[in-house]
């Protein structure tokens, strides 16, 4: 059967998918061998990698020297040809990562944020943050194939905060244009809780787990969720905002932790729940029952959300992630009662990376779509082989706040 121009070119395309999934994430490999990995005869995929080397998708890795007969050819997907870049715009801080296309990190940088600063400061932390990271790894802001920034609230499916309680002025932020102004790239927006659930999944506790709730506790509570690997987010953004229903406890809990009778006057928000966790560590009565309270309360919310989604895992993460050895225990105690039976329950090691590394995760999950697209062209890589070029900082429209560092 004679296959027509257009048959021809879309099956061309799906061969190209076929060798670059084959060689992604993959160490050097021959042709032979890439031919048997991609399930293409040998002379398609020579013609395939020659195209990709072309285009600057592969590289070649230098020939053996010093053996017998004709050294093998070897080819690797050049994970440095685009890079995509996850922000976490936080209430005391903002952080900002750089990965390859494989995930690797390449360059990070944190700028402290003052809880009560409105959105022209917030801005401006959030882009020194991103230049930061650009120059620590060392490239330029279009070589950023997507950019995903993660912020606390209702998030609209088109990059527009609904609805923010803890960050000032930020309710009908515009973010992905805002952020649309310093890249030519795909910008993703997306809730905060949502993105730590996708880290969870892709370097936490949570791999290969289906179904996950993740339960973001400390300043506030949220949950983001998966659901059959995939992110719920809800007709409109807003799934998993139990926190808004007074009935359950979540809104109260961090009142118990700053009623504690010992802290110091003055205490940051961001500074209570571990003062009164290191005080109940050491057995102080008013701190246990501090702890106690807020677990009842969270143990609440966590309820709700087992009873109706059934999780293969429950994931607790941010701040209170650093005191389970202090909260585990009443919290099981408060939530077993409340649900049918009891759930699995994890711990988050990614501490206040949880975010970021979703942001990361989601961006290239964008860019996985774009280069595995049969129906699409095949993206060109913001990064060609040879030199790099020197860094390039985003712009930023007033002085940026102090760097916290890396």
């Amino acid at each position: 059967m004679k296959i027509r121009g257009s048959d021809g070119s879309r099956l061309r395309r799906i061969n190209l998918v076929a060798t670059l999934r084959a060689l992604r994430g993959e160490p050097p490999i021959g042709l032979t061998g890439l031919a048997a990995r991609a399930g293409l005869s040998r002379p398609t995929v020579e013609g395939l990698v020659e195209d990709l080397l072309g285009q600057g998708w592969l590289s070649e890795m230098p020939r053996e020297s010093g053996q017998m007969g004709r050294p093998r050819r070897l080819f690797r997907f050049r994970a440095e040809a685009g890079h995509v870049l996850g922000i976490d715009v936080g209430s005391s801080s903002v952080r900002a990562t750089v990965c390859d296309l494989d995930g690797e990190p390449a360059g990070r940088f944190t700028v402290r944020a003052d809880a009560s600063s409105g959105r022209a400061e917030r801005l401006a932390a959030m882009r020194a943050a991103a230049t930061g990271a650009l120059s620590a790894a060392g490239i330029s802001a279009g070589a950023v194939m997507a950019v995903c920034v993660g912020t606390t609230g209702v998030v609209t499916a088109t990059g527009t905060v609904r609805l923010s309680v803890s960050l000032p002025e930020w309710t009908g932020l515009d973010l992905a244009a805002e952020v649309g102004r310093d890249f030519d790239a795909p910008v993703l927006v997306e809730n905060d809780c949502n993105l730590a659930a996708l880290a969870e999944r892709w370097a936490g506790v949570a791999q290969q787990v289906d179904d996950v709730v993740f339960v973001l506790s400390g300043m506030r509570t949220g949950c983001g969720m998966l659901i059959r690997g995939e992110l719920h987010r809800g007709r409109r953004g807003a799934a998993g905002e139990i926190g808004a229903l007074p009935l359950v406890g979540w809104h109260r809990a961090p009142s118990h932790l700053a009623a504690f009778p010992g802290l110091p006057p003055g205490t940051p928000p961001e500074e209570t729940g571990g003062l009164v966790f290191a005080a109940a560590r050491s057995g102080d009565p008013a701190a246990r029952w501090a702890v106690e309270q807020f677990a009842h309360d969270l143990a609440e919310g966590i309820a709700a959300l087992v009873l109706t989604v059934d999780p293969d895992l429950v994931v607790l993460g941010g701040g209170v992630s650093r005191s389970a050895d202090v909260l585990m225990e009443p919290l099981r105690r408060h939530l077993d009662p409340l649900c049918l039976e009891p759930p699995a329950l994890a711990i988050s090691g990614l501490g206040d990376q949880a975010v970021v590394l979703g942001a990361v995760r989601h961006a290239l999950d964008h860019v996985d779509a774009r280069l595995y697209d049969v129906d699409a062209p095949l993206p060109a890589p913001r990064s060609a082989p040879g030199p790099a070029s020197g860094p390039a900082s985003v712009p930023a429209s007033r002085p940026a706040p102090r760097p916290a560092g890396a």
